[in-house]
């Protein structure tokens, strides 16, 4: 049902009638105006939301990128800060052994191992530590690796720190062969000569800095040298000491981001920072699809929402235009047909003039043959052989009744046609509807229509208006005569109501009315035989006089069964009658 009347409500009706039926009857071309009221309220009702959400969408993806480049940023600075805080920290600690410690004690593998046990209980991170004399041989070591006596002479590592005083290196192999990293300081000695005091620090602290480094989920974070070989292991560019397939940042003495692409051709967010007096770079390298992985899941469902309520906004706009312009339809149907209805009232305003001219022209030749009938009756009665004709006295007898007959149509005629002011009387109802039906007894007869009248001797005579009265039971009576078909009935009833009212019944056997008919049968131009040139105006009129004359009428009908319409009128009039005139 709910389907029904919402397919109802969206169908356009002016869709079925033709085009060029449409230009010629209607005021508008409502398809046109169809179109364009849609069309107008989509632009209107979607534009500014699409406008708001692409400008949304933008400001919130620039919001959302440079948030994300502060985190990287900040990020990077405080990883930087640790590890050169943690470099710094063991390069200091080796700097104050090199200062209070005795040349002679450093010389002592023992005094070594006492010494490196109090720098992993103090700091942590050291794995061995060994004394090298300016020649390059190290003369005494404590550590996990056989370095006694080697000679570093010809070491990168050995020469920079002796120029430098002190020194950390990149991750190399060296004698042991694995990747670690080494922190050396240079002590002068009294004789002019110098000692080199190196450790070696633990790769799995080192990188557990690194590790440690809060990240989003498919994000990597790893330390580069200055030719951009991996010092710790990354994520997806490979093992230490691999070559990075990211474009080496230049330098800077801050923290810095930039966008560039990976292998793969991706767009990836770089963080990046020199550490201090070291040759590593740390990296922080994010994937742009998994920054934004958040950003693109909320506009997809801002984009479904915005889809499905667009969808909804049309549907409700097109229920809407439809809605709107059916209606400006149907009051121009309804335009059409009052002018249509008009049209037949002015026809019939014109017939009824017509009528009563003729029935004043008829009433003169009338006037003439009565008289002449009259004088040649007379003139028969005074010869004795004419008076004795029977059959010619009846001939003349038939014209005079037929002229007294065509008198009482003509005046009945000129009653309905002309407006007469209304006046309360004494009626008297069964002769009134008997010379209402003698307008149609002809037709009954011809059609075989069998017109019963039951109406008692003794009803009471009524105070009101007498043309009035006929016009209202004339229309009665001709719209019985339109329902029935041949060998119907028509069935006249009255009874007293109260003691104050008289109720007439018309009854036909003819096709009845539709129940939702019954409801707008008294309205003005509403009628079922619009083709057969019904106006709609005679019950509505019917309706009108009734209530002026203090009456009622009701319908009561079955398809196919028939109708009967109930007139109540009163018996004593109360109150003064109102004509056309004085109600307007």
């Amino acid at each position: 049902m709910i389907a029904k009347n919402l397919l109802a409500l969206i169908r356009p009706k002016f869709l079925m009638v033709k085009r060029s039926d449409a230009s010629d009857r209607f005021l508008f071309n409502y398809r046109k105006v169809w179109f364009i009221s849609f069309i107008l309220l989509t632009v209107v009702c979607t534009v500014p939301v699409t406008f708001f959400l692409i400008v949304n969408s933008r400001l919130s993806h620039e919001a959302i990128q440079n948030e994300n480049h502060l985190r990287t940023l900040r990020l990077t600075s405080n990883s930087r800060r640790t590890i050169r805080y943690f470099l710094e920290e063991r390069m200091d600690a080796l700097k104050y052994i090199v200062q209070k410690e005795d040349y002679s004690n450093l010389q002592s593998n023992k005094g070594l191992t006492y010494i490196l046990g109090n720098l992993k209980m103090g700091f942590g991170g050291f794995v061995d530590l060994g004394v090298i004399k300016s020649s390059g041989h190290q003369i005494s070591y404590t550590g996990p690796f056989n370095l006694q006596g080697k000679n570093y002479s010809n070491h990168e590592w050995f020469i920079n720190c002796e120029e430098r005083g002190s020194y950390i290196s990149e991750v190399f192999l060296g004698y042991r062969q694995l990747p670690h990293l080494i922190i050396a300081v240079k002590s002068p000695m009294k004789d002019g000569d110098f000692y080199i005091l190196r450790a070696t620090l633990d790769m799995k602290k080192f990188i557990g800095i690194i590790t440690s480094t809060e990240m989003i989920q498919k994000s990597d974070a790893f330390i580069i040298n200055r030719e951009g070989l991996l010092q710790t292991p990354s994520r997806y560019y490979g093992d230490i000491l691999d070559k990075v397939a990211l474009p080496i940042p230049p330098y800077s003495s801050t923290s810095q981001v930039f966008k560039a692409k990976d292998p793969q051709g991706n767009p990836v967010l770089i963080g990046y920072a020199y550490i201090e007096n070291s040759p590593y770079i740390f990296m922080v390298v994010k994937k742009s699809k998994e920054i934004m992985k958040g950003w693109y899941s909320l506009q997809k469902e801002m984009i479904w929402f915005f889809t499905v309520s667009i969808m909804v906004v049309l549907f409700v706009i097109l229920c809407i235009s439809t809605f709107m312009v059916n209606k400006i339809y149907d009051a121009d149907q309804s335009r059409l047909k009052a002018m249509e209805r008009l049209e037949g009232s002015s026809r019939l305003i014109s017939i009824g003039r017509l009528a009563a001219g003729v029935a004043h022209e008829i009433n003169n030749p009338l006037s003439v043959i009565n008289e002449n009938a009259g004088l040649i009756k007379d003139m028969f009665t005074l010869k004795k052989g004419y008076k004795e004709d029977q059959r010619l006295m009846e001939l003349i007898d038939d014209v005079m009744e037929s002229v007294t007959r065509c008198g009482e149509i003509t005046k009945q005629l000129l009653g309905f046609a002309r407006h007469f002011k209304p006046s309360i009387q004494a009626i008297n109802l069964k002769s009134t509807i008997n010379q209402t039906l003698s307008f149609f007894r002809k037709e009954a007869q011809y059609r075989d229509i069998t017109i019963n009248m039951n109406m008692p001797d003794n009803l009471p005579i009524i105070h009101s208006d007498y043309g009035s009265l006929q016009q209202v039971f004339f229309n009665l009576i001709n719209n019985a005569f339109q329902a029935v078909n041949k060998d119907g009935t028509i069935e006249i009833t009255a009874s007293t109501k109260k003691q104050k009212y008289v109720a007439v019944c018309i009854s036909d056997t003819g096709c009845g009315i539709s129940h939702e008919d019954q409801k707008k049968i008294f309205e003005p131009f509403f009628t079922t035989k619009s083709t057969e040139g019904g106006t709609g105006l005679g019950l509505s009129i019917i309706y009108g006089i009734l209530q002026k004359l203090n009456g009622d009428i009701s319908v009561r009908s079955k398809i196919g069964k028939g109708t009967t319409f109930t007139v109540i009128l009163p018996i004593q009039f109360e109150g003064e009658i109102q004509s056309e005139n004085t109600a307007r």
